[in-house]
């Protein structure tokens, strides 16, 4: 390839990525802020009718006219073999890639002006406070869904988590006989032993049953599983009896271990156990001013996501002291009332811009590669054939 070509072509990437940088630069402090995100926000996908798609047309067509005039008059004399025509190929595909791609690197702006304002830790601090306080934002009308709330959620403290046993109680005489079902609740034990213990006791499996304390029978029905993990075999079986409604360390704030939003990269059962744990030592074992201050962040992240509140971090506190030491009531009192759908897109949104940017869109994926491969391929045929017209001027004088 001509030094000079060379040259040329370097120059031309060169002159792409300073548009490059300003397309970013400039979605950059676009950026409308977090605030103003809502479920209809994603990164760009030209639309033809914007200040960013006009501009990008016109950068565009400008840079690629004038980039084939000069690569036309100033380098079309040289007799190149084929392997030099498909590297030259090769790079008048990039340029043509970089100057249609201008909107991308605006998006990678957008992008980066949201982690600057949002940084991923902030981010995580945020659902981290959302998960621990999940249990006391919901409408009223969700504390009475069992899926929601129920004992079995309950992680801590011990002897939690339990385990429901229903049995079906028959009652009445002949002719008006009826059934009712009742149920227990078990904490869910773990007894681990050298497999090689196991094998050998297990032909005086009374010695397994005195160990923890229950008659064969009784245990065949309680054991849940039995697995062997390396050299040791481990048997999860139900454990003692647990009455959580009378338990006056439960309340109806610990029935629920639903995650608001996950954090990436961490086993949700982890998430949802250390949330159990802060929850509970902010109703059970720390000052009332624990949760006080956590209603107060929580406050601050509404106010952050831009999100219409009505909660009063002291009153809310109030509220969930009372139904801590009242558990029968129903919550149709408590005062947590703020814009849930609105948060719930919000951070469903902004999940995305982080893990799943979608820098171009599938509606104009096929188009963009198109014009791409369409543009390219006049260009370099343009370039093949002018090359070659020339190339027989020199020959023939």
């Amino acid at each position: 390839m001509d030094k000079k070509l060379k040259q040329f072509l370097v120059k031309s990437i060169v002159v792409l990525l300073l548009i490059h940088l300003a397309y970013f630069i400039y979605g950059f402090f676009k950026f409308a802020g977090l605030k103003h995100i809502n479920i209809y926000t994603e990164f760009y996908r030209f639309k033809f009718y914007d200040d960013v798609s006009i501009s990008h047309f016109f950068v565009s067509g400008l840079f690629l006219f004038f980039f084939l005039i000069f690569l036309l008059r100033n380098h079309t004399r040289q007799g190149y073999s084929f392997l030099n025509l498909l590297k030259i190929g090769g790079v008048i595909l990039l340029i043509s890639f970089l100057s249609f791609s201008f909107f991308i690197s605006y998006s990678f702006g957008l992008n980066a002006k949201l982690k600057s304002e949002l940084p991923e830790a902030d981010f995580n601090a945020d659902k981290t406070l959302l998960n621990v306080l999940n249990p006391f934002l919901y409408n009223y009308t969700s504390y009475s869904s069992e899926k929601l709330f129920n004992p079995e959620n309950i992680l801590y403290p011990k002897p939690y988590p339990v385990i429901k046993a229903t049995e079906s109680i028959d009652y009445g005489s002949e002719g008006n006989e009826y059934s009712v079902n009742e149920y227990t609740y078990f904490s869910i034990d773990t007894l681990k032993m050298l497999t090689s213990t196991y094998e050998r006791v297990n032909n005086k499996a009374d010695s397994i049953f005195d160990i923890l304390g229950f008659d064969k029978e009784q245990l065949k029905k309680r054991i849940i599983s039995k697995k062997a993990i390396k050299d040791s075999t481990e048997i999860i079986f139900k454990g003692r009896e647990v009455n959580p409604d009378y338990d006056e360390d439960i309340c109806i704030f610990l029935q629920n271990k639903k995650l608001y939003a996950p954090i990436q990269d961490l086993p949700v059962e982890k998430q949802q156990y250390q949330n159990a744990v802060k929850r509970y030592k902010l109703l059970y074992k720390y000052k009332p001013d624990s949760l006080l201050y956590a209603f107060q962040k929580l406050d601050t992240v509404l106010n952050k996501y831009n999100i219409e509140t009505q909660i009063n971090p002291k009153l809310l506190t109030k509220d969930a002291f009372y139904y801590r030491d009242n558990n029968r009531e129903p919550l149709n009192g408590i005062r947590n009332t703020y814009d849930r759908p609105a948060l719930k897109d919000k951070f469903n949104t902004v999940e995305k811009l982080f893990y799943e940017p979608n820098y171009l869109h599938p509606s104009i994926a096929l188009i963009f590669f198109t014009v791409i491969l369409v543009v390219w391929l006049i260009l370099f045929l343009l370039y093949v054939i002018w090359n070659s017209r020339n190339k027989k001027h020199i020959t023939t004088r």
